[in-house]
């Protein structure tokens, strides 16, 4: 049976790339369409929920002065304390680890707040998804490799860390500017694992709720499908949150501390 003239076919590629693009324009279930300011995207107003969200939890929910945590400040705790003992002082030292835990938990509970805001259904696409996010986080951390580097060390002495004790020099013509690629090797490397499996997630999600369009009742079992890899995309979040902000620390560390 055709069509008839003013019914469009399911276009599932469309309804895919609807849901995973940054727009002004969001569809919230049973309102009209919002029309949001030209400057202002669906992408931008998950970044700024979830900075909202930081400084009410953190400012006003975290009673960090308790002597026997209880609720969300027990939970928060252990995220906070293994990062700071089991990660930041563990490769950094004691004095360095201390120094930048906030920005190391920053970066774990930030994109915690955005990967779980993305599993939220009201917000169409999640922040994360984009290599501009991603590699906005990611350049944090270059930053912390270059410039805190020289900070720390000097000028001088930190092209010396890329240069390889008892290399032969032939060899070190090639394996030096290696070693400063890597840099930004590593800083590429945050900003895709993070993007690559946000986006892949919500794509698997949609694909698989887009069969339901297609096939119509024949596909209602997908939509358990769909549930359960909801479900595992939880688990993600908190996953790639954790993997982002333990690779960082690794990367500083072996700037800061090279002969570790």
């Amino acid at each position: 049976m055709s069509l008839p003239a003013t019914q469009k076919p399911f276009a599932l590629d469309q309804y895919i790339m609807h849901h995973i693009t940054d727009s002004n324009q969001w569809q919230l279930p049973f309102l009209p369409l919002i029309h949001l300011p030209g400057f202002l995207t669906i992408q931008k107003v998950v970044l700024l929920l979830a900075a909202v969200l930081m400084v009410v939890v953190f400012c006003f929910l975290y009673r960090k002065n308790d002597r026997v945590p209880k609720g969300l400040t027990n939970l928060l705790e252990v995220f906070i304390v293994h990062i700071r003992n089991d990660l930041a002082m563990e490769f950094l030292g004691e004095k360095d680890g201390h120094r930048l835990t906030p920005l190391f938990l920053t970066f774990f509970f930030f994109i915690l707040f955005l990967n779980i805001l993305g599993l939220i259904p009201i917000f169409p696409t999640t922040a994360t998804a984009s290599v501009s996010v991603t590699g906005a986080l990611a350049f944090l951390t270059f930053t912390l490799m270059t410039v805190g580097g020289m900070v720390r060390h000097g000028f001088l002495n930190y092209m010396k860390i890329f240069v390889l004790p008892g290399v032969p020099a032939p060899l070190l013509v090639l394996l030096t500017p290696l070693e400063i690629l890597s840099l930004f090797i590593k800083s590429a490397a945050l900003m895709i694992r993070l993007f690559a499996n946000m986006f892949a997630g919500h794509i698997v999600i949609l694909s698989i709720l887009g069969l339901v369009v297609v096939l119509g009742v024949f596909a209602l079992p997908a939509v358990v499908l769909a549930v359960l890899v909801s479900v595992l995309e939880v688990f993600v979040a908190f996953l790639q949150a954790y993997i982002f902000t333990f690779l960082s620390i690794i990367f500083i560390s072996q700037i800061y501390h090279p002969s570790h």
